[in-house]
This record gives C-alpha cells, sequence and structure tokens, in this order.
C-alpha cells in the first residue's frame, strides 16, 4: 500500500468505509490478519474517530471483528461458513427474481438491463473492481424489485459478508468468463418476465459461485 490511498475530503464517512473495505475485498488487508490502525491512518491520511467509525461499520457488515483493548482483525471465513451462505443467498435470490419478474415496472427492468450493460462494458476492459461493484449494485438492485423489504434485507446482509468471496470467484478467466454468461442468462429472463427462469437462473449463478470459490478458501 502507498500514499495514492489518501482521502481527499476527510470528513466523509464513507469514503473511509469504502477504500478499508475495497482493501478487504481485494486482499489487502488478508483474511484473518490484524489491522495496523496506525499504519492504515498514516496511509489514508484520516484521523483516529473516523477510521474507528469505519470499522465499526465494517464491523456491522460482517467484515471485521472488533475486539476492546485488543483491536481488529479482518473476518475470515471458513469454507463451510461461506457454503452455508451462499445455500441460503441462492435460495433468497431464486425469489427475488421470480418476484421481480412478477413486481417491477417496465421502466425498472430497462435500468436493470442498462446497468448489466454497462458491467459487460467493463468485462470487455477487464477492469474487475468497477465490474465487481456493479455486479454487486445489480444484485442488490434485482432483489429490490422484489419490494419486498424483508427479504432484501436478508440479502443485503449476507452479500455484504460475502464480498470477498464474491470477488474471487472471477479471479481466473474462466471463472469469470463464467459468472458473465450467469449473468447474460439471467438477464435474458427478466427481459423476456420469466420469472420462474430468472429464479432458477439466480440459483445456478449462486451455486457456480461456490465451485468457483471453494478452492480459494
Amino acid at each position: 500500500m502507498d500514499t495514492s490511498l489518501e482521502i481527499e475530503n476527510r470528513s466523509l464517512h464513507d469514503q473511509v468505509v469504502s477504500r478499508v473495505r475495497d482493501l478487504i475485498i481485494e486482499g489487502l488487508l488478508k483474511p484473518g490478519s490484524r489491522i495496523d490502525e496506525a499504519d492504515l491512518i498514516k496511509k489514508l491520511g484520516v484521523s483516529r474517530t473516523p477510521f474507528r467509525e469505519a470499522l465499526r461499520t465494517l464491523a456491522a457488515e460482517g467484515l471485521v471483528i472488533v475486539r476492546p483493548s485488543r483491536g481488529a482483525t479482518v473476518r475470515k471465513l471458513t469454507p463451510e461458513d461461506v457454503f452455508s451462505m451462499l445455500e441460503v443467498l441462492g435460495h433468497l435470490e431464486q425469489l427475488a427474481g421470480e418476484l421481480a419478474c412478477a413486481r417491477a415496472s417496465d421502466e425498472e427492468i430497462a435500468a436493470l438491463v442498462d446497468l448489466h450493460n454497462q458491467m459487460m462494458e467493463r468485462y470487455r476492459e477487464r477492469d474487475r473492481m468497477p465490474y465487481y461493484k456493479m455486479n454487486q449494485e445489480f444484485h442488490s438492485r434485482l432483489t429490490g424489485l422484489s419490494k419486498n423489504e424483508p427479504l432484501q434485507d436478508m440479502q443485503a446482509n449476507l452479500q455484504a459478508r460475502l464480498k470477498r468471496i464474491r470477488y474471487i470467484g472471477n479471479e481466473k478467466p474462466e471463472y469469470w468468463a463464467g459468472a458473465v454468461a450467469d449473468h447474460e442468462a439471467m438477464v435474458a429472463a427478466l427481459k423476456d418476465r420469466d420469472g420462474p427462469r430468472l429464479g432458477q437462473a439466480m440459483a445456478t449463478h449462486i451455486r457456480n459461485t461456490w465451485e468457483r470459490v471453494k478452492d480459494s478458501l
């Protein structure tokens, strides 16, 4: 890490959270490692208070463990943790896909298709982090189209905990290509408002995610 991490507007809590989250997602802060507060505070160019507030936010997301008087560590998920969370997430997103086809407006579907197209542009450019962030937004927005708040809350909770896992699912070119093919199938079903087909495509995508990440855990 270098001084290019420095944050321009030091008063914005969400910028600190976003920057540290990205370090975790990309593996620059490794799972299970202790977070060196003094080092990161210096490199990010922020004071201790906003940094510690950011850690609390990341702890709430499930990415960090904060222990009083013992500092913070990056949460390390076991293979069993990941499999169990993906198992539940697959069912949640299957239901979200089915409901979205029934409840979303034409304008909402068109906006999601547009986001998918932007993702594909990032894929063609092999611009991985912007692709990843659009991918996270795609899954969140699709779940939002279910118009079911408890479903959205549960999906958001699991998606937050699996951020690093979803990122490493695209490490190998063939894995990334497979994930893109999954998304093409999802969007084709969404355009047709075929709820069962979209739901199945969503569930398959999550099952495929496990196959892509299990050997990296």
